[in-house]
């Protein structure tokens, strides 16, 4: 990695000095425990992998409408949006492309064959009924399977209760926006049930920015249904239901208007996406050996409309199917195993109707087996450690080998832990880059290549004054080949070059008292294009998060939250639609938020979004919203 410049190095030390870790603006638990690390719950002690915590507290204060908006407050992660929300939004993981990070909404692997690389678009997934989510850096396709190159975003709804509850919030506020949410769950007998739904609606921004010649807003519309139920069927044996529905509309803006520039013209979008999972739980001997089998279904329909053409300019249908087995089998104290078997058939098809002079849809389907295993033992006082192996057979390629290794080293009864890991990622072409019309098979080239990764980190995490005090810096590296992206020449998906990234990652929080806190992260990420040594697109160099909360006698709790992104790299296009090198400006968004009891089942919140009203975009040309002004209430029952 080139030498840090002056200046960030002044600006990491001054963070550090500020506080010296914690990505989240409260106090985390002092030892929680992560399911994403090892697929088994396990205390974030002994784990060796990079991992950041979210919990409901964490999630609640953020007041955030968005999982991206939280995302980007933790260290590593950043994301692009073409636009205000609902806007197709990109969310990279330590510089890795956005299709390299696996989203599981409790459990199910959110792939989504309907997209051009298989990834996951993060402007349909708002907060909602999302009680935790954990975030796990560098590549893990070990346990995760494919996409899992750079990191991987495990998010967990609220579980049924066992006394019957209720949860309510709504808000409004600027770009005419609304939003309400309700959750109720309960149990009786062996049975426990939640049902959570939401809706959020905006007249938005230009998505086109507004100082580049954008003109009309681009209104935005989401409503989400989800459904738990646990079925207690005996002491050791239970069973898991869940299902998720999410429908949205949003107003575009396109190259197709009357004059032919890019702007404003009525073009929209909708989307539907069902998610379906049944999980049975059972143990055996006595408990020793804790068992899992698990069906998932992802269905995701895409459409987008431009009104001054007779039909719909695309569609696209994505269905995922995945059979899989887990166990977790406890070998002696101290030593555990996890491993499992998973099918997963995946299908798709698709098609740009307004421009077919005769229809000619695209339908592919792939599958995949896979079979994996990783062992944690406690081999010293103080030292865990971590290996595993992922045999996949994928339909297409045949089969191949990832591995991981990881540990973590506890000093000084515990204040002390000193963190490395491992891991490769494997990743095979999406059904669209394939089999599209921009696919290599359609066009009777040779196919692609499958993308690899090899990625490591090594940090160092220090606790101070009955752990008030906390400090950890990270330093990571990655390299990935056969790299997959579109070719403007032939005008194909290709396997086309290499890229890496390597940084580092520092993290702060000081919590003297239950009222106050100091928490501060910040990220140095140079990525980049190996073949011609450019950055890649979208990802910031340097990026830092700072909030400062403080509790009032009054019970008033405030925050005010300062987000920094530097200069990043990005492509445009000229008069004669010719490609050019655009530079993304860096900037500082400041936000205030509050919140105050006014019973012990009734809240007002409120928070000011972009307080300084700074101009800034993520990707060009498109914009972000200014300043914003939203207030709401929250009650239980």
């Amino acid at each position: 990695m080139k030498s840090l410049h002056v200046s960030t190095a002044s600006f990491a030390a001054a963070l550090v000095y500020l506080s010296a870790t914690a990505a989240q603006a409260s106090a985390p638990e002092l030892d929680p425990v992560v399911v994403v690390a090892d697929r088994t719950p396990t205390p974030i002690s002994r784990t060796g992998q990079s991992v950041t915590v979210l919990d409901a507290a964490d999630i609640q204060s953020s007041q955030a409408i968005g999982v991206a908006e939280v995302l980007q407050t933790t260290p590593g992660a950043t994301f692009a949006r073409t636009g205000g929300p609902g806007q197709p939004t990109s969310v990279f993981i330590r510089g890795a492309d956005s299709d390299h990070t696996l989203v599981l909404i409790d459990g199910v692997e959110m792939d989504d064959p309907s997209q051009p690389a298989g990834n996951f678009d993060f402007a349909n997934l708002l907060v909602g009924d999302i009680d935790r989510i954990e975030i796990l850096r560098g590549a893990h396709s070990t346990l995760w399977g494919s996409q899992a190159i750079g990191g991987v975003v495990n998010i967990e709804t609220a579980a049924p209760t066992t006394t019957l509850q209720a949860q309510s919030q709504a808000e409004g506020g600027s770009f005419g926006t609304g939003s309400f949410k309700l959750g109720v769950s309960g149990a009786h007998g062996p049975v426990s049930i939640r049902l959570a739904g939401g809706y959020f609606t905006t007249d938005g921004i230009p998505a086109f920015d507004a100082k580049q010649g954008g003109t009309g807003d681009n209104a935005y519309r989401n409503t989400g249904v989800s459904g738990r139920l646990d079925y207690q069927i005996a002491r050791d044996v239970s069973l898991d239901l869940r299902g998720y529905y999410t429908t949205a509309w949003v107003s575009l803006d396109g190259y197709d208007t009357p004059t032919g520039a890019f702007g404003f013209d009525g073009e929209y979008g909708k989307s539907t996406q069902y998610v379906g999972y049944g999980g049975l739980h059972f143990g055996l001997f006595q408990g020793a050996l804790q068992n899992l089998v698990a069906l998932q279904y992802v269905d995701t329909d895409r459409h987008l409309y431009d009104p001054h053409l007779s039909a719909e300019t695309f569609y696209g249908f994505g269905e995922t199917t995945r059979l899989e087995y887990q166990g977790d089998l406890k070998l002696a104290p101290g030593h555990e195993a996890v491993f499992g078997a998973a099918h997963a058939h995946s299908t798709l098809t698709t098609d740009s109707p307004a421009y077919d002079a005769v229809l000619s849809p695209v339908t592919a389907h792939a599958n995949q087996d896979s079979l994996y295993g990783q062992i944690r033992s406690a081999v010293a006082p103080g030292l865990n450690l971590e290996a595993g192996l992922r045999y996949d057979d994928q339909q297409a390629y045949g089969g191949h080998v990832t591995g991981q290794v990881s540990g973590v080293k506890s000093l000084n009864a515990g204040t002390t832990l000193i963190r490395a890991s491992f891991g490769q990622g494997f990743k095979a072409p999406s059904l669209y880059q394939l089999f599209s019309p921009y696919g290599p098979l359609s066009q009777h080239l040779p196919a692609l290549r499958p993308e690899y990764s090899n990625s490591w980190d090594l940090g160092l995490e220090q606790h101070w004054l009955d752990q008030t005090l906390t400090a950890s810096a990270t330093y990571f590296g990655r390299a990935t080949r056969d790299l997959i992206t579109f070719s403007g020449y032939p005008g194909v998906y290709a396997n086309v070059g290499r890229a890496a990234a390597e940084g580092m990652e520092l993290q702060t929080l000081w919590r003297p008292s239950d009222a106050f806190s100091i928490s501060a992260n910040y990220t140095y990420d140079e990525a980049r294009d190996v073949t011609d040594r450019k950055p890649l697109a979208r990802r910031p160099k340097n990026a830092a998060n700072v909030a400062v909360s403080y509790v009032w006698p009054v019970k008033l709790s405030t925050t005010l939250a300062l987000r920094y992104s530097g200069r990043a790299h990005d492509s445009g296009y000229d008069a004669g639609f010719n490609t050019i090198p655009i530079l993304l400006k860096a900037y500082s968004v400041v936000d205030i938020r509050a919140a105050y009891p006014l019973s012990e089942r009734l809240e007002v919140f409120g928070r000011v979004e972009n307080l300084l009203n700074q101009h800034y975009e993520t990707a060009y040309p498109y914009g972000a919203p200014g300043r914003g002004g939203f207030i709401g209430v929250r009650s239980r029952f």
